[in-house]
């Protein structure tokens, strides 16, 4: 069984990390890293597992970059060296003419994810809908940074970085280099996760890994809004650096608190599921907007940050839910068989009875509604009262 703490970290199937091989902004020096074996293909017959197309028609394009933060040593290398990510960009596209349609992650991080937890040739079979490469959209977008949980991957929430995309927003998912399961960067290195397998471990590094995410969520948004990156790499989306939001998966969501308590740029934040841990959040709130979305009804960090936020905040519950219905990873689990190769318990925790489709819709629904209020001034009586639409959202907490 999977611990009330643990749960609020756990990031996925394995700690699913999901790549998508791109173009590179920056090389940096190869690093002596074992690759594994090479994944086994999925079976010629193996139909592909489609995520939900975005709810409006609008090409969205995508684009991974290899990003070196020179100012900073890694605080996980076994060997000083700066800082790598690898950031995996989601856009609207002018055009998805002679684009192909993107990969969800290599065969080697697939084949990483899938060991003992889901069907060899599971994961490789999810198709997104975003063109690799197709030329950006003109104009300044509001920028959304989202990160993942615990071990977990950049690619974890693609059907909800395809569907902001679509509606005008810039979406940045990093892979948090030594904590991500792993990161293949264009060299072919695989860096595996160094954080601890068992999860009574976890508590330990809380704060380091917080404090690495949120570095590294503060570099890229540096990156995207200065026009650095875009020097290095020609026709990259553009970012509003007066439109930044940040959000989250799990620890991700943590990591989403503490870069809104540290970095006045980023002026809304939202947490799906994730405790408030390793930062001070929870005894000093926030100032500005944050959103709350979990599948748990409460928490003891949620519970302290209600009594101490400052800003416009609101907490709400998602019945029928579990941990990673959040994630695109439940398409996974019919396909890859994963209710047979865990305890029914544990499978009910990280999945609820909650259908894919509809986790998908009312998680789209809800980020999109708070961005839009908040990056775009546009409100949402989602975010004010229960909606008829969506009775599975309830209202846990609200202020302002």
């Amino acid at each position: 069984m999977i611990g009330r703490r643990s749960l609020l970290t756990f990031a996925g199937l394995g700690g699913a990390a999901l790549a998508l091989p791109g173009t590179t902004a920056y090389a940096a020096p190869a690093s002596p890293v074992a690759a594994p074996p090479a994944a086994p293909p999925a079976a010629p017959s193996a139909a592909p597992i489609d995520l939900p197309a975005p709810t409006v028609r609008r090409t969205v394009g995508t684009v991974s970059l290899h990003l070196v933060d020179e100012d900073r040593q890694d605080p996980f290398a076994p060997v000083p060296a700066p800082r790598e990510l690898m950031v995996q960009l989601w856009y609207p596209a002018q055009s998805a003419a002679g684009r192909p349609r993107a990969p969800y992650t290599t065969a080697r991080v697939a084949a990483l994810v899938e060991q003992g937890l889901l069907d060899p040739g599971t994961i490789i079979r999810l198709r997104p809908t975003a063109r690799l490469g197709a030329p950006a959209a003109p104009g300044a977008l509001p920028l959304l940074l989202l990160g993942h949980g615990r071990k977990g991957g950049r690619a974890n929430c693609t059907a909800l970085a395809e569907e902001l995309a679509a509606h005008g927003y810039l979406v940045a998912a990093v892979d948090h280099t030594y904590d991500a399961a792993a990161v293949e960067f264009p060299d072919g290195r695989l860096v595996h996760s160094a954080l601890a397998d068992d999860p009574a471990d976890w508590g330990a590094t809380e704060s380091k890994e917080i404090a690495a995410r949120v570095a590294d969520l503060r570099f890229v948004a540096t990156e995207l809004t200065t026009g650095r990156t875009a020097r290095r790499h020609h026709g990259l989306p553009c970012a509003d650096p007066g439109r930044i939001g940040v959000l989250g998966h799990s620890m991700g969501g943590a990591a989403a608190a503490e870069a809104v308590r540290q970095d006045r740029r980023f002026a809304a934040g939202l947490n799906l599921d994730g405790g408030f841990f390793g930062s001070p959040v929870p005894d000093e709130g926030l100032d500005r907007p944050f959103l709350l979305l979990t599948s748990l009804a409460d928490h003891e960090t949620w519970q302290r940050w209600r009594e101490h936020q400052r800003g416009w905040g609101r907490h709400l519950l998602q019945r029928d839910s579990g941990h990673l219905s959040f994630t695109d990873l439940p398409y996974t689990a019919g396909p890859g068989r994963l209710a047979d190769h865990l305890p029914a318990e544990q499978y009910a925790q990280l999945l609820g009875t909650i259908t894919p489709a509809r986790g998908a819709e009312l998680t789209r629904a809800y980020v999109r509604a708070h961005f839009d209020r908040f990056l775009r001034g546009r409100p949402s009586p989602l975010l004010n009262a229960p909606s008829p639409r969506y009775p599975e959202i309830s209202f846990v907490w609200s202020r302002g």
